[in-house]
């Protein structure tokens, strides 16, 4: 929101004060309506401090808009829109003069971003203004400029006139009546005072004249009462463009339009991988066939035969070529590595069993070395002082060897 400035203080001196009354408490204020750059501004006091508010034309759109929701939304065309602003504008410089500002209703409101909210009513549109508090400074120049150096003024005009010509009497017994009066309701005295047409004109064009208004108010014996109507504003008539030509409609029997599409790329395959070829099979080659693998045939003892010459006709025939030269780049080895045969057991889950040994003939003297140890082991056993022994358990053997 806009600063109230010193401008807006001088464009305030040639309108008159307008007073409303809310809770006991009277409430001068000044409005300015401006339908150049279609902005409006208002300067309001309880006569001890000052409130002031300005608004441009966006901020008075929205705010009219928002007072007043069955007004139509923004217009398509930009003079559309500013006709219908200028003519609300119109409509609430109306209300706001002394013959119209009888017809509002003034309320003041609670408001979450004013110091000071009210809001006027009629028939026709509310509105709502939400000023802000200035500083006491501030304050005191405004109410001095605009109110007090021009009630002193006028108040001498005022006794000055054939009405302070009067007897003392006379003089004493007017003053009384309107002081008690007005100590009795403030408000309502400082509304009727300000609300007559001559004092409130007068009032205004000696403020005029006090700061060198070239163009000086008249002073007015009444006020006329405005006519307090909604504007309507008709849209003016919008050229639309024009409709583009309807698509024919084809028949059943015609076929569709074909589909453009995009030739088809296949993906790229990878490099194709061939079998290497196969090596004939030779007596002279690295590779050996099975029958190779399982030894050379055997050959009669003593004989010194050549191979057998049951070969194959087809082979004597055909001329043996070259082998090809292999494609992996590492040489074969002319034979497989092969490991050491194991000789395999009887069973692979028994050890080897030891061979018995043979005993050598027994001789002469060996059998009288055997009589005489038979000799001896008979009469061992057959001693008197011999212990008898037990159950002969049978002979535990060592256990399998893996």
């Amino acid at each position: 929101m806009e600063q109230f400035s010193e401008e807006h203080s001088k464009l305030l001196l040639s309108k008159e004060w307008l007073a409303k009354n809310n809770d006991s408490t009277p409430y001068l204020f000044k409005c300015y309506f401006s339908t150049v750059d279609l902005s409006c501004f208002i300067l309001i006091t309880d006569t001890k401090i000052v409130y002031t508010e300005v608004l441009n034309s966006k901020q008075f759109a929205r705010r009219w808009r928002a007072c007043n929701p069955d007004s139509p939304s923004d217009f398509a065309q930009e003079d559309d829109e500013e006709e219908w602003r200028l003519a609300n504008l119109e409509l609430l410089a109306k209300a706001h003069t002394l013959g119209g500002i009888t017809e509002l209703s003034f309320e003041c409101v609670e408001s979450n971003y004013a110091d000071l909210a009210i809001e006027l009513e009629c028939e026709a549109f509310k509105w709502r203004w939400e000023t802000c508090l200035q500083g006491g400074r501030f304050s005191a120049e405004m109410i001095s400029r605009h109110l007090v150096l021009p009630l002193i003024s006028l108040n001498h005009l005022a006794f000055s006139s054939p009405v302070g010509e009067s007897s003392e009497t006379d003089l004493e017994k007017a003053v009384d009546k309107l002081g008690r009066t007005a100590r009795r309701s403030v408000d309502t005295h400082v509304k009727n005072a300000m609300a007559k047409p001559r004092l409130a004109t007068a009032l205004r064009r000696i403020t005029a004249m006090f700061h060198f208004i070239p163009d000086l108010p008249p002073i007015l014996a009444s006020a006329e009462k405005p006519e307090l109507q909604a504007p309507v504003v008709q849209v003016k008539h919008q050229e639309l463009p024009p409709l583009p030509s309807p698509v024919p409609l084809k028949r059943r029997n015609e076929p569709p339009d074909p589909i453009p599409t995009t030739p088809h790329i296949p993906p790229a395959l990878p490099p194709a991988v061939f079998p290497s070829p196969k090596i004939p099979v030779t007596a002279d080659s690295a590779t050996e066939s099975d029958s190779d693998r399982e030894g050379p045939p055997a050959v009669a003892k003593g004989k010194g035969r050549a191979p057998s010459s049951s070969a194959s006709p087809q082979a004597k025939a055909k001329p043996l070529s070259p082998a090809p030269r292999p494609l992996s780049p590492s040489p074969i080895p002319s034979k497989p590595f092969s490991r050491a045969k194991v000789p395999s057991s009887d069973s692979d889950s028994s050890p080897a069993r030891p061979v018995k040994k043979v005993k050598p003939p027994i001789s002469s003297s060996d059998e009288d070395s055997e009589a005489e140890r038979k000799r001896r082991l008979a009469k061992a056993t057959s001693g008197a002082g011999a212990a008898k022994r037990g159950t002969r358990q049978p002979i535990k053997r060592g256990g399998k060897r893996f």
